[in-house]
């Protein structure tokens, strides 16, 4: 019975076919129930409202499709029309270089994204959600206290998964979105609205911030202030840093190249001169280790610019698909 559904989680996200339960679904189709199961796993994946509102790549449903009819006439049962009519419909469908990525939250409530279909596109591959922001997510969900109301400012949005996730489970105050390519900024603006949040003026929040002081006042659960900031890191400065007021920093896959590490650093060393004022705000940052070298020259660098470091254990629980990968390392950074 739970098969279906297994199906509707896997399928909604849109990552690689070899990630769905194919022998279980081969064991189950083989029992009398099997053609009404396979009806049923397509009005959960391909046909389910939400991937017809908002449908995966094109190329992907075919490809999902034409394996789940294989798989059936395996099974020498009879044709079933309606899999044979979807198919139909969606080889007449012209291919985009957009589509969209639906991933459900414990809630039952969906993170829906437009994404690129390829992993680089207008030279950014910020276009895209790549595995660390899903662990990050992942761990933000479990440990919700360290963002309800509170002030998250994010380094390196991207197209806004990860902090689309928190505003719709962890209930901060104010979430501020930044990254700074123009491409991943349009994106980033249309998937922040997508998923019902209304973009705020940086400085209008700016001065509601000064004039509430540093008190905890009440919050919408539901409505988050959600600001979007345009940041350039080799360039921001300190005070431009200190007006967002972050008691949380977050960051997913920011440590994949030497350049981009060293500009992070920076703006670490930047946020810490908030000791003279304030508390300092908590920063979490996950990323994939692809180059040990590279890992290695990040926290040398952290070393040597005074800011400790220790390892986060692992979410307890994995909610969105994405291959089991050892090298996806989760920081807080003691800045």
């Amino acid at each position: 019975p739970e098969l279906p559904l297994r199906f509707q989680h896997r399928f909604l996200a849109a990552r690689q076919l070899r990630s769905f339960p194919w022998p279980e679904l081969e064991q189950n189709l083989q029992t009398p129930g099997g053609p009404a199961l396979l009806v049923d796993i397509l009005h959960k994946t391909i046909l389910h409202p939400l991937s017809v509102k908002y449908p995966p790549a094109t190329k992907y449903r075919r490809c999902f499709l034409t394996e789940l009819i294989r798989k059936h006439e395996s099974t020498a049962a009879e044709p079933l029309d309606e899999l044979y009519n979807t198919l139909a419909g969606l080889l007449n469908e012209e291919e985009s270089t957009r589509c969209y990525k639906n991933y459900l939250l414990p809630t039952g409530e969906a993170v829906t994204l437009s994404e690129n279909v390829a992993i680089i596109s207008g030279g950014t591959t910020g276009l895209v959600t790549w595995d660390a922001a899903l662990h990050l997510a992942e761990w933000a969900v479990e440990n919700p206290a360290i963002f309800t109301n509170r002030t998250v400012l994010e380094l390196g949005s991207g197209i806004g998964f990860t902090g689309i996730a928190i505003c719709k489970t962890c209930n901060p105050k104010t979430y501020v979105f930044s990254d700074c390519h123009p491409c991943v900024l349009k994106q980033l603006a249309e998937n922040i609205h997508l998923n019902g949040f209304t973009l705020e003026s940086e400085t209008a929040c700016h001065i509601q911030m000064e004039s509430q002081g540093q008190e905890a006042g009440a919050t919408d659960s539901q409505n988050p202030k959600v600001i979007m900031a345009e940041l350039e890191w080799g360039s921001v400065t300190a005070k431009r840093l200190s007006d967002l007021q972050p008691d949380v920093i977050v960051a997913a896959d920011v440590v994949y190249d030497p350049e981009v590490t060293s500009a992070l650093i920076g703006v670490l060393q930047k946020l810490s001169a908030f000791r003279a004022t304030r508390t300092p705000p908590e920063v979490y940052i996950s990323f994939t280790v692809r180059n040990l070298d590279t890992y290695h020259l990040f926290q040398a660098g952290l070393d040597k610019a005074g800011i400790g470091w220790q390892i986060i254990p692992a979410p307890r629980n994995r909610f969105f698909p994405y291959d089991v990968a050892p090298n996806v390392t989760l920081l807080r950074l003691l800045i």
